[in-house]
């Protein structure tokens, strides 16, 4: 069993198109560490620029990966709201995300909110404030984490613990089973 408890360093992506939060955790076993956790801001250009836009996110979140070096990453699942239009520009906001985790050879684990809040809090429908208080919790913060970074935290954790029980069921497909959970993909 001890063979199993290696050492992860989790991304986690929460995408959005002016505020993409980010968070990195280590996990060895059941033990979590936090490392790092913030915002990818696109304020500064002009709504009508999302080229623009896409390249900071793309951009910054390169730029994590690099900082951070984790070995693996952990992105939530957009679904359609009200707003169609509002979707489609999360989408392209995720897809920028995500496409730099697969440039920079990560494999990418999907999430629901649902499935997050559901780890975290142990409650699917739970309320922001409640995912940053537990975030703060799991991982011993001094303060309370923002609330993009707290998600972006809390699918670290998600992925963590998905990873960590897979790993348990199923010890010889240890390298990609970890990415298969619920609804989740591997690229």
């Amino acid at each position: 069993m001890g063979a199993h408890t290696s050492r992860m360093r989790i991304l986690g992506i929460d995408p959005g198109l002016r505020t993409t939060g980010f968070g990195v955790v280590d996990a060895h076993g059941q033990q979590l560490h936090y490392v790092a956790s913030g915002t990818i801001q696109t304020g500064a250009v002009a709504h009508g620029q999302l080229p623009s836009r896409l390249k900071i996110i793309f951009d910054g979140v390169s730029e994590v990966v690099a900082r951070y070096e984790p070995t693996c990453a952990a992105a939530e699942i957009v679904f359609v709201n009200v707003n169609p239009q509002s979707t489609l520009l999360l989408g392209q906001a995720r897809g920028a995300a995500v496409t730099a985790l697969v440039v920079s050879d990560l494999q990418v684990a999907e999430y629901t909110a649902l499935q997050m809040k559901k780890a975290v809090v142990g409650y699917g429908k739970a309320a922001k404030d409640q995912v940053q208080h537990m975030v703060q919790r799991l991982l011993s913060l001094p303060g309370l984490p923002g609330p993009d970074a707290a998600d972006a935290l809390g699918l670290a954790i998600c992925h963590a613990h998905a990873a960590r029980a897979l790993s348990l069921l199923s010890p010889d497909s240890n390298r990609r089973a970890h990415a298969q959970y619920k609804h989740g993909r591997v690229y």
